[in-house]
């Protein structure tokens, strides 16, 4: 399996609810402890940065890979993917290690389960920190955007498969990650499915080495897609919103200005229009100008400034 040394990264499975649950730490948490939560097709490995820098300032850092992902066991029916697997894991976790509280600094889909597990248990929570990603009240609907969406295309059971199974994993991930580095969102054309979106010759991020893209396919072609596809894409809809919500503790939202979830239908609007804010009462958004939706590994120092910020200012009592 393909590596990068991180020499400060101790790496272990716990047993969670009839998985083994890969899980991620450094640091030793003399001022709290800080839980990584990944997206797709990101794994622990998308916060080494994030990680190092709160271990080096004193806090402990903890990054699962969720069940289905990485090192992290397989369900045994991929197709009953749900969000409350995830809330229920997160707690074990948690009891696991004997941490009574932590901060949730998440990304992508790893947002959702975020905010609900601070809705849900303020007392385990510090604070939430969230990229690309805003609390969004009920269901998103995506019906304005066309057919070829690239989540509506992977929400059809077996089409996503059919299209990554024509390549190898390094391929798949490869052209993932060049297609949502970009500002515009990922549609395919009806005669295209999304790996035709890019190929070969189109240049990775140069905030994304070689190095790095063998370590992301070495662990999915340990765990595959096929939970992947069904949890988030397919489990949307499955996901119960809170009613009422209102959080406890405060909430840091970053947004690069390039991701291309910012064009999404009701972002933009969610976060300048003061509609998060209904929810969240201590509620703060950064804005990075060139930052895309993988702005955690395009700017980290940038990234590691503001949640060293966010963590200053809200000390563990």
């Amino acid at each position: 399996m393909a590596t990068v040394e991180q020499p400060q990264i101790e790496h272990s499975h716990l047993a969670i609810r009839g998985l083994n649950l890969h899980v991620a730490q450094a640091g030793t948490g003399e001022l709290g402890t800080v839980l990584f939560l990944h997206g797709f097709p990101e794994i622990w490995y998308s916060w080494r940065h994030q990680m190092l820098a709160v271990a080096a300032a004193g806090y402990r850092a903890v990054a699962p890979d969720w069940r289905g992902y990485g090192l992290s066991d397989q369900p045994p029916e991929p197709e009953a993917a749900s969000y409350q697997d995830l809330q229920d894991d997160l707690l074990a976790i948690l009891d696991a290690l004997s941490i009574p509280k932590v901060f949730i600094v998440a990304k992508d889909f790893g947002a959702m389960p975020a905010y609900d597990f601070a809705l849900r248990n303020p007392n385990r929570t510090c604070g939430v920190v969230c990229l690309g990603i805003p609390f969004l009240h009920g269901a998103s609907s995506f019906t304005t955007l066309p057919e070829g969406f690239y989540i509506r295309r992977w929400r059809e059971p077996g089409r996503a498969e059919a299209d990554f199974g024509r390549y190898d994993v390094k391929r798949v991930v490869r052209t993932i990650y060049v297609l949502f580095s970009r500002s515009e969102i990922p549609i395919a054309n009806e005669d295209q499915e999304i790996m035709d979106l890019a190929d070969l010759s189109t240049p990775l991020p140069e905030w994304f080495t070689e190095e790095d893209l063998a370590v992301y396919a070495s662990l999915y072609e340990k765990s595959g897609f096929r939970y992947p596809m069904e949890m988030p894409y397919r489990a949307l809809h499955k996901s119960q919103p809170i009613e009422d919500p209102k959080f406890q503790v405060p909430v840091f939202v970053v947004m690069g200005e390039k991701d291309y979830v910012f064009k999404f239908p009701g972002i933009e609007a969610v976060l300048k229009n003061g509609v998060m804010a209904k929810f969240a009462p201590d509620l703060k958004v950064t804005y990075i100008p060139e930052g895309s939706h993988f702005v955690q590994e395009q700017f980290p120092d940038m990234v590691n400034d503001l949640l060293l910020g966010f963590l200053k200012d809200h000390p563990v009592a």
